[in-house]
């Protein structure tokens, strides 16, 4: 079977994120092949992982008064501020034949082609040891941000986080969908961040700074988000062993990721939820 690969461009979070769930909901359905997308980010967003608090992890004022988005995720993990980045999201049914049942060897799998698509690109990308990669002592705890340090297979450039992904499994079908950093910020970061004072903004953003890079940082160069996507695009398909065609979204999925773009992921109700 061929896989489809879809290059979504630039869109609003609450657009992004609904075109996720109504990709997801297709190929449950079998009206749609295991699909690969990319996009962006336009205007800029924070996204919350499923089961975080939004009032208690990130700044809301902080964020409405820098014109960011806010968004749930379908899927789990912590708060991640959406830029200069190329996000992809993978959905296909959990009992393909070429997935690894556990969800991190399932990581493990996907990560196989963002590694390849990074080392075209001239990085010394590696996935991360689960649990060693983090660094963290007792007196750094982790932050409500994901990039604060790498998770299970995820990846890292000279031992610092590049790529996060988080994964969520539904109706049999698993969908991951992950941040590739063009650049960083991590003043922006924690800037949105729900802090306990002020005064920890720059103590937090030097301990992402040490944690996290970015694919222009690490490459010495300026990167373009179509560049980055040509060349991740073309090399999924052979590290993960599958065919991929281009194509678009299908009037269904169009439809209804309308509807759950304008009934749900720009709602309070569901973004605000815990």
């Amino acid at each position: 079977m061929k896989w489809r690969v879809v290059d979504s461009g630039l869109g609003s979070a609450a657009a992004n994120m609904a075109i996720d769930e109504a990709i997801l909901t297709a190929h449950a359905a079998g009206e749609v092949p295991p699909t690969l997308r990319f996009y962006g980010w336009q205007p800029a967003a924070v996204s919350l992982g499923y089961f975080q608090r939004a009032a208690e992890e990130i700044n809301l004022a902080e964020c409405r008064a820098r014109g960011f988005d806010i968004v749930r995720r379908l899927t789990g993990g912590r708060a991640v501020l959406h830029d200069a980045e190329l996000t992809y999201s993978l959905v296909v049914r959990e009992d393909y034949p070429a997935i690894p049942q556990t969800i991190t060897a399932s990581y493990c799998y996907f990560s196989g082609g963002l590694l390849a698509g990074l080392r075209q690109l001239g990085l010394d990308a590696r996935m991360s040891i689960p649990r060693a990669a983090y660094g963290q002592s007792k007196k750094q705890p982790a932050s409500a941000a994901c990039f604060d340090a790498p998770s299970h297979y995820e990846i890292t450039v000279e031992g610092r986080k590049l790529v996060g992904s988080a994964q969520v499994r539904k109706n049999g079908v698993i969908l991951q969908h992950g941040s590739v950093l063009l650049r960083f910020s991590a003043e922006d970061v924690a800037a949105v961040l729900r802090l306990p004072s002020p005064e920890m903004r720059g103590p937090l953003a030097e301990m992402l700074r040490r944690r996290a890079t970015s694919v222009e940082e690490a490459l010495g160069r300026r990167v373009e988000w179509q560049e980055v996507c040509g060349v991740m695009a073309q090399a999924f398909g052979p590290a993960l062993g599958v065919e991929f065609e281009t194509a678009g979204l299908t009037d269904g999925e169009a439809a209804l990721s309308e509807q759950l773009a304008a009934n749900k992921y720009s709602q309070d109700s569901w973004n605000l939820l815990r």
